[in-house]
């Protein structure tokens, strides 16, 4: 094989093509693990939350997603300085066997309903062992492919890094399409768990991938010097003058990335399906076909980041994004579900209650009951898909819910008797459906009046921003840090933005449209997130593109 020379230095008997291959491929290989849940939320939630309401499944089954990227952090801290003390390459390899069989395990894992409460927390157990591998995952494999690049070309070459996320998601949305294509039927029921399983296959080729790299050249030669850290974790967070660059990079970059990032695509794939209420199977083609459409612009704007900077790609991403999700997302209603616009439009709905009876619906043991007039006016419309606008009655009021100029009363349900309480339910909930259906809401999407063409374009618009923030985030993060810290260093603001910022947004954007009624209400979690990033981008976050790395 060719020898290449690297800034000068000796260079290992590897071309760099191999090495963005065997690094990027294995990285798809991880982020198809981590994203099979994601994809599968809904059924994941009748699985091993099935012991919860219908509205509290899909909240818990995302918080159990979240959970993965609560620890992320974690991951990063633990083997970012195992990175940074023994090498780039085995330290990847130890996360992504970790990932595999964790990913494994949950094909394997029995449901709720045959072991119990024991289903969940196991379940959980291994998403926090997932997000403990992808913690340590993306610093390795962004720092490792880096300190390969020739100057001039970092990030060209970390952008092939950033196509995995979208890869991974990609190619695990073609596994599910395919799996209940061919299962039909069978796929809900025990189906879901085959593209958990494949990953045993997807585990093995990336392991032997990965066993035939050598370590970085930049690393090796400060390790041959005797000048690798012996304390990364107080070198890179002890001192103010590394750890005021974490807190930039975290504020100034990644936060704004990954609400961008998450926004685009996994808020946009919830939105199409648990608000649009388009079938799960069209909602996934669409945002394939957007995702297929996009992925090219990762390396065009990685590409584009070594000729103007990674800062104004980056930044100029996260303020379009911010100034324009509101009227995508409004296109993607009018395009994807026109109904419910029209609906809405010629006979809107207001919950008039009493502020004070009414709660956040989150059922954290199945066996609570909501039982209050707004809760139960509000989980129905919830249910229903329904937006909705709130007014405040007089204290003591029994709720009621106005559909255009058709008003129907909720009914207190806290003196009545299960029966009772089931039955005044029913009847309620007819009442309810009953004028929403004479108003013309949609009970689903109609296939017939959803503009295919149009939602696909606005899909792309999102992951285009994606593109943008998030194609020259790994050559400005590698290039901020010295190479002695520069896993560590970068890995922890990477994933507290990511993991925190990013992997939260899916429950935090819910809860806040569950509880304003107003379905573009939690846009402004990832709006307000990446206008900060701006601003903080702007004015303290250096340029870093012409930089020395081997320093």
């Amino acid at each position: 094989m060719a020898t290449t020379a690297i800034d000068g230095r000796p260079a290992l008997d590897v071309s760099h093509k191999r090495v963005i291959l065997a690094s990027s491929l294995g990285t798809v290989f991880e982020w198809y693990d981590f994203y099979l849940y994601g994809s599968l939320a809904v059924i994941i939630g009748k699985q091993f939350f099935s012991g919860l309401n219908e509205a509290s499944q899909l909240v818990f089954a995302l918080l159990a997603f979240a959970a993965g990227f609560a620890v992320r952090p974690f991951g990063a801290l633990v083997f970012g300085r195992v990175g940074d003390l023994v090498g780039r390459k085995y330290t990847f390899l130890i996360t992504i066997v970790i990932m595999g069989l964790s990913t494994f395990f949950v094909g394997l894992l029995p449901s709720y309903g045959s072991i119990g409460v024991a289903a969940p927390v196991i379940l959980i157990a291994l998403r926090m062992l997932q997000g403990l591998a992808l913690g340590g995952e993306y610093g390795g494999a962004a720092t490792y492919v880096a300190e390969h690049a020739p100057k001039g070309k970092r990030g060209l070459y970390t952008s092939f890094i950033q196509i995995t996320a979208t890869f991974g998601l990609f190619l695990s949305l073609l596994v599910i399409l395919g799996c209940k294509l061919l299962l039909g039927d069978k796929f809900d029921d025990w189906g879901w768990r085959l593209p958990f399983l494949l990953s045993s296959l997807l585990l093995a080729v990336s392991v032997y991938i990965r066993l035939q790299l050598a370590e970085s050249p930049v690393f090796q030669q400060m390790k041959d010097e005797g000048k690798t850290s012996k304390a990364p974790l107080t070198e890179s967070f002890a001192r103010w003058g590394n750890l005021k660059l974490v807190l930039l990079a975290l504020f100034g970059a990644t936060a704004g990335q990954a609400v961008v990032w998450y926004c685009g695509q996994f808020y946009a794939m919830y939105f199409l399906g648990s608000t649009l209420k388009i079938d799960a199977t069209t909602t996934q083609l669409l945002i394939a076909a957007a995702l297929l459409i996009g992925t090219p612009f990762f390396v065009v704007f990685g590409w584009l980041s070594d000729k103007i900077g990674r800062k104004p790609v980056v930044l100029a991403g996260c303020l379009l994004a911010a100034l324009t999700y509101f009227p995508i997302f409004k296109g993607i209603t009018h395009y994807g579900n026109p109904g419910i616009e029209a609906a809405r439009s010629g006979a809107p709905v207001t919950v008039l209650a009493d502020p004070a009876n009414c709660h956040l619906q989150i059922n954290l043991t199945g066996t609570s009951t909501f039982t209050s007039s707004c809760d139960i006016a509000k989980s129905t419309l919830a249910k229903r898909g329904v937006p909705y606008d709130n007014q405040a009655v007089a204290a003591g009021s029994v709720a009621r819910v106005m559909v255009g100029n058709t008003s129907v009363d909720a009914f207190e349900g806290a003196a009545l008797a299960k029966p009772d309480f089931a039955a005044q339910s029913k009847t309620f909930g007819a009442s309810l459906n009953n004028a929403l259906d004479q108003a013309g809401y949609p009970a689903k999407a109609d296939p017939a009046r959803s503009n295919y063409p149009m939602l696909i374009f606005l899909l792309f618009l999102l992951v285009l921003y994606v593109t943008m923030v998030y194609g020259p985030i790994a050559a400005w993060l590698v290039e901020m840090f010295p190479t002695k810290i520069r896993y560590t260093s970068m890995s922890l603001p990477y994933h507290i933005g990511n993991g925190w910022f990013g992997g939260f947004l899916p429950s935090v954007s819910f809860g806040i449209v569950a509880l304003t009624g107003n379905i573009y209400s939690g846009l402004w979690y990832p709006v307000v997130i990446a206008l900060m990033t701006f601003v903080i981008g702007l004015l303290f976050v250096h340029e870093t593109k012409d930089v020395d790395i081997t320093a």
